[in-house]
């Protein structure tokens, strides 16, 4: 037995010689890019070798050895081609496991539609950034970004939508990331039972969100004819809640609070029975008065160059009773009848004498306490004679006075009383005269 770790065979030696060699083309090989080393193919058939032909009976033992020799030559060929194969296989199989491990299956829903899919993301913001899917301030990510992800992690994404909301009359703009109306109402805690909507609950909402006005069910007293109707309600206006209630309004009735109010929980609404008349009263306009200067009269004198004159106008009230209660009246037309006239008046700027020659040492004041009782302003019984002398209106303005004596200061009044006195003596007052030459 040999010691060669090849099997060993005895030579076969052919009865008749070996044909002549076959002269067809033989088909090249097709050649593929490959990763691995170019390989050469060192084998040839017998016939092609360019050894002599050997006689037939010393041919059988050489062409063995032959045979014994290309065969372990072609073993360390392949196994020289395999060796480079071998390594890089080797290498790509400890990448590939690394490979494996770094690989995660995770589920990601996006608005409600979920996908599997294999991500190398550390992360869920990795995650997002690979798949492309933007989020803003509104949306909602879970878990959050920057979470780390692990393989059988589910991220959900649920976008923001604007809704443009007026509950209950109050208008703001709030953000939701429900797909449907009914689910808004929950996410934002409205008490959606009993609710008006202006819209189907079933309605989807788009990322461009919608506008929804929503009244809830409110409780609501009406108090009307002596009676209370509480009732349930999502009405938009006072007056609307009142019909429900089966209270009518007519002619010139009204509720307590605007009709076209949006009735909050808990209000009580009380209906106000009126009826009314008119009523058209005249009225006067009082006159302005204006004062001049004047300085041909004594200081301290007025005299009215023009009376004044009120005018009229003419005034209609309304006259309601409330619930069987009579209301102040109301004024609601004034019309001017004539307009009122100035009152006009001088006044003295002129320095007022109180000496008067031959009349300065008599008792003037025992005379006037006689006369008036030493008031400057006294009016007898008749309304003819005035003052602190009992001036009649004649003899004062003969005097220089303007007006009545009554109007005219004290001093005036005696310094026209000594005039007088200059001109008639104790004659003018006849019963009080005496008194002039008592003790002053």
């Amino acid at each position: 037995m040999s010691n060669s770790p090849y099997e060993t065979y005895e030579a076969y030696v052919p009865t008749e010689p070996y044909p002549e060699p076959s002269t067809a083309d033989t088909l090249p090989y097709e050649v593929y890019e490959t990763p691995f080393p170019p390989y050469e193919d060192t084998y040839r058939p017998a016939y092609e070798t360019s050894e002599p032909t050997l006689p037939l009976q010393h041919s059988g033992r050489r062409a063995a050895r032959r045979r014994r020799a290309r065969y372990i030559e072609r073993s360390d060929s392949t196994v020289r081609r395999l060796l480079p194969q071998a390594l890089v296989v080797a290498f790509l199989a400890g990448g590939t496991t690394a490979f494996v491990a770094e690989d995660k299956a995770v589920e990601l829903t996006v608005d409600g539609k979920p996908r599997t899919l294999h991500t190398f993301a550390d992360d869920v913001t990795e995650l997002l950034a690979e798949e492309g899917v933007a989020v803003g301030a509104h949306d909602v990510v879970a878990p959050a970004p920057g979470e780390q992800l692990a393989s059988g992690d589910e991220v959900e994404v649920r976008y923001g939508r604007p809704v443009r909301l007026t509950l209950d009359g109050q208008r703001r703009e709030v953000w939701t990331t429900a797909q449907t109306v009914e689910g808004a109402l929950k996410q934002l805690g409205v008490r959606a039972e009993g609710a008006y909507l202006s819209t189907s609950r079933s309605r989807r909402i788009g990322r461009e969100g919608l506008a929804l006005d929503v009244r809830t069910e409110r409780s609501v007293t009406v108090m009307a004819d002596g009676r209370a109707r509480t009732i349930r309600t999502n009405a938009a206006t006072v007056a609307k809640a009142v019909e429900e209630a089966g209270v009518t309004l007519s002619g010139m009735d009204t509720t307590s609070v605007p009709s076209g109010s949006f009735p909050r929980e808990g209000q009580t609404i009380t209906v106000l029975r009126i009826t009314g008349t008119r009523e058209v009263r005249e009225e006067q306009i009082p006159f302005r008065e204006q004062r001049t200067q004047d300085a041909s009269l004594f200081r301290g004198t007025e005299v009215i160059e023009q009376a004044g004159q009120p005018g009229v106008r003419r005034v209609t009230y309304s006259l309601r009773t409330v619930n069987g209660v009579k209301q102040r009246p109301r004024r609601i037309r004034v019309e001017t009848v004539w307009e009122p006239r100035d009152q006009l008046v001088r006044v003295g700027t002129r320095p007022m004498p109180t000496s008067v020659q031959g009349a300065d040492h008599l008792n003037w004041q025992g005379l006037a306490h006689c006369e008036s009782g030493g008031r400057p302003n006294a009016v007898d019984p008749s309304g003819t004679y005035g003052g602190l002398y009992q001036f009649d209106t004649r003899t004062w303005q003969a005097l220089g006075g303007s007006g009545r004596p009554q109007d005219a200061p004290a001093a005036e009044q005696t310094f026209r009383a000594k005039k007088l006195y200059v001109r008639r003596g104790a004659s003018p007052w006849p019963h009080c005269g005496t008194r002039l030459h008592g003790p002053t």
